[in-house]
Parts: structure tokens; C-alpha cells; sequence
């Protein structure tokens, strides 16, 4: 298909998706089609200008409109955001840089208790007056400033003894060192009540969102504090995704992209037209925990709530399968397979188990030919939704052995695969 065409039918498509979300935006049959038009537009071969005119109009027009109506699509695309700008930060470790990570949930637990601490009346358990929480303006942007600044930092410290190692022995170390990020988030509730244990941090300060209030007012639209504030997270997390994009672009074509991709092909080559690898992967860690701990404070805020439970290896796999599924290298791959896992966690195996209770509870009876089966005989336990991790490690088997390079490769590794053919 040349370029022309696939232009003229992303935009026929992206105007007929997002009028239709707009028309309907109740139901997941009318977010499929603008979900595969966003991923056309990550994938297609039309124009960069008619992928971004597409993007804008899905992601601020159509979403925000529909999102009025029906505040779970704020919910689910804020959560897109989030997963896409981690994916993007392990991208860079994992795809770019060569270097397996199973602790990166440990960078999102500090940027979220960075803020969560500070946020909320916490600190006041360990430090003497009555100061805490700060308020949300201007002191929340503060702490994502400073949340990437402390996951940075916890980043070359961590990478600086462990990135002298490659292969299992450094995703050993990784995973370890996740781990110690949440036990002491587990366990620094004595002798000074910093965390609060297990119990966990709670109410957490949220920015003033006035100025968003008073702005719709004025174009006619009143909104629910729960709603507004849904939409201002949605929008800020937009916000930091494309920034988080931009850097990691820029920094892809940049003298260090071209170092980390020389370090995940041949270190030994690397080395030797002078790269530094210490200085290199470090610089890759470091960037990857700044966009994860960005994140995390975000995440406190808008849950109000944290607790050791969020960042356990199971977050970290489920960012790896993220960064695998859409491809490893890829910037576009990352947030495809972003938008993949988070949908299919939030909407498409809890769909699947409540059909399955409301089949079970109609009295459905399956007929196959002699067989009838009553459908309410099915076990209890058979609900996709419980079945997150066994899905996780099929879909990470599957993509290596029929799609080893991702669902949008790395455009190297396509151009390398179609000088082979």
C-alpha cells in the first residue's frame, strides 16, 4: 500500500472511530475501533503528519468528550499512560541497552513513596512539628521533579556495583534488588514510622484542579470533582507520556542510542572503538528508573493510596511483557504493547469472568449435537482474571517462538530481517 492510500484511510478511519466513541461511549465495542485506529497509527505507513493529526484528535478530542460521559475511559487511559512511559523506561534498559531488569518495579515504589510520605500527614510520625501533608500546589509537581532525581540516583547507585555483571547473574541481582525496595517499604514502619508497614499511606494530597473547573465552566461544561479529576490525571499523564516519548527519541538517535544498541550487540566491539560500558549502562539504568520514578508519583496521587503490594515482581514481569510483546528496541512497539497488557488486564479477562458468572447464573445449557452441558457446572475457579500471570508467560512463549522481534520491530532489526529474505 503506498503512502498516499494509507494516509487518506487513517484519516477516514480516525474521524469514523472518534465520532462513533463520541456517539457511544458506553461499551468496549465502541473503544475497539479507535484502539486500532491509535495502533494503526503507530504501525501504518501513511504520512507522520496524518498519524499525528489522528493521535491528536483520539487521544484530545474524542477521548475527553466520550470520557465526560463514561469516566472509565479517563481510568483506562491514564493507566495506557502510565504502563506506556514505564515500558518506555525498561525499553531503554532492556531494549536498547541489552541489560535484563526484573526489579524495575523498585524505581516506581520510590517515586510513589517519595511523594506519598510527604503528602500525607506520614511524615509527621518521624519528623517533629506538625508540617505534613504539603499541599498539593505547588509542592506535588515538586516531588515528581524530585522523585525523578531520587530514582535516578537510586539507579546509578544500584548500577554502579551490579551493571559489572551481564546476563542471568545481572537479572538475578536486579530481581534482589527489587525486592529490597519493597521489604523496606514493608518494613520501615519501627523503629521510625517512615512507610507505614504493610498498612500502607493513605489519604494522599492531590494538586488543585480549579483552574480545569473553572475553565470548562466557562465553555458551558460543570463536571464531578471525581470526573475532573479524572480527566486532569488523564491529561497529565498524556503530558508525560509524550514527553517521556520525546526524550526517549531524541536519546535513541543520539551518540548514547548508538552506544547502548553497540553494547546489546557485541560488548567486546564496543569496548574496543572506545565505550565506555560502565558509564553507558549506567546512564541507561539511570534514565529508565527517572521515567519509572516520574510515574510513581504520579500513581500516588491519583490512588490516594500505596502500599508494598503495588510493586512486586509481578509488576516488573508485566512491564517486560509489555516491552516484549511490542517489540524490544522499539519506542512504538513499547507503547503498543503497553496498550495491549493494560487492556487486556483492566477490560478483557474481567469481561471474560463476568460473562462467565452471568452465564453460569442464567442456567445455560451448551448443546453439542448428543452433549448438553449445563453451564452452571463450571468450576468456581475458572476465571480468567485470576490466571493474569499463566497468560503472562504463554503470551512471552509465544512471542518467541512465532515473533521473536515484537509486533512493531525495531527498525534495525526489520531492515536487518529484510536484508536477510
Amino acid at each position: 500500500m503506498n503512502e498516499k492510500r494509507a494516509t487518506t484511510m487513517l484519516l477516514a478511519c480516525g474521524a469514523l472511530s472518534g465520532a462513533l466513541l463520541m456517539w457511544r461511549p458506553h461499551g468496549t465495542l465502541a473503544l475497539l475501533p479507535a484502539l486500532a485506529v491509535l495502533v494503526a497509527g503507530l504501525s501504518n505507513r501513511a504520512s507522520r503528519w496524518a498519524q499525528g493529526v489522528v493521535l491528536v484528535a483520539i487521544l484530545l478530542v474524542a477521548v475527553p468528550v466520550a470520557g465526560v460521559q463514561n469516566s472509565f475511559l479517563f481510568e483506562l487511559g491514564t493507566q495506557i499512560g502510565i504502563c506506556a512511559a514505564l515500558a518506555l523506561g525498561l525499553n531503554i534498559v532492556v531494549g536498547m541497552a541489552g541489560l535484563l531488569d526484573l526489579g524495575y518495579a523498585g524505581f516506581f515504589g520510590l517515586g510513589a513513596y517519595t511523594w506519598a510520605i510527604f503528602g500525607s500527614a506520614q511524615a509527621n510520625a518521624w519528623l517533629p512539628g506538625a508540617h505534613f501533608p504539603l499541599p498539593g500546589w505547588p509542592w506535588f509537581y515538586v516531588f515528581v521533579v524530585l522523585a525523578v532525581v531520587v530514582a535516578a540516583g537510586t539507579g546509578v547507585l544500584i548500577g554502579l556495583p551490579a551493571l559489572r555483571l551481564r546476563g542471568d547473574y545481572l537479572a538475578v541481582v536486579t530481581l534482589g534488588l527489587g525486592q529490597v525496595v519493597r521489604l523496606l517499604a514493608n518494613n520501615l514502619d519501627h523503629p521510625l514510622n517512615i512507610t507505614n508497614g504493610p498498612q500502607g499511606i493513605s489519604p494522599i494530597e492531590r494538586p488543585p484542579i480549579g483552574w480545569l473547573s473553572d475553565g470548562l465552566a466557562v465553555v458551558g461544561v460543570r463536571l464531578p470533582p471525581a470526573v475532573a479529576y479524572a480527566l486532569f490525571f488523564y491529561l497529565l499523564v498524556l503530558a508525560l507520556a509524550a514527553a517521556v516519548v520525546l526524550v526517549t527519541t531524541r536519546l535513541d538517535r543520539s551518540r548514547f542510542g548508538r552506544a547502548w544498541v553497540a553494547i546489546r550487540e557485541d560488548e567486546m566491539a564496543a569496548q574496543s572503538v572506545g565505550i565506555s560500558l560502565l558509564r553507558t549502562k549506567t546512564l541507561a539504568f539511570a534514565t529508565g528508573a527517572a521515567f519509572s520514578g516520574a510515574m510513581g508519583a504520579v500513581f500516588a496521587a491519583k490512588q490516594l493510596f500505596v502500599s508494598p503490594d503495588s510493586f512486586t515482581f509481578l509488576q516488573s514481569i508485566t512491564i517486560l511483557v509489555m516491552v516484549l510483546l511490542g517489540g524490544m528496541g522499539s519506542i512504538r512497539g513499547a507503547i503498543l504493547g503497553a496498550a495491549a497488557v493494560t487492556l487486556l488486564n483492566i477490560e478483557v479477562l474481567k469481561s471474560l469472568s463476568d460473562g462467565l458468572n452471568t452465564l453460569r447464573q442464567s442456567g445455560f445449557v451448551l448443546h453439542l449435537g448428543p452433549l448438553h452441558y449445563d453451564v452452571a457446572r463450571l468450576p468456581s475457579q475458572l476465571e480468567p482474571a485470576k490466571y493474569e500471570r499463566m497468560i503472562f508467560g504463554m503470551i512471552i512463549i509465544l512471542m518467541t517462538i512465532f515473533r521473536p522481534s515484537g509486533l512493531i520491530p525495531e527498525q534495525r532489526h526489520r531492515l536487518e530481517l529484510e536484508g536477510g529474505e
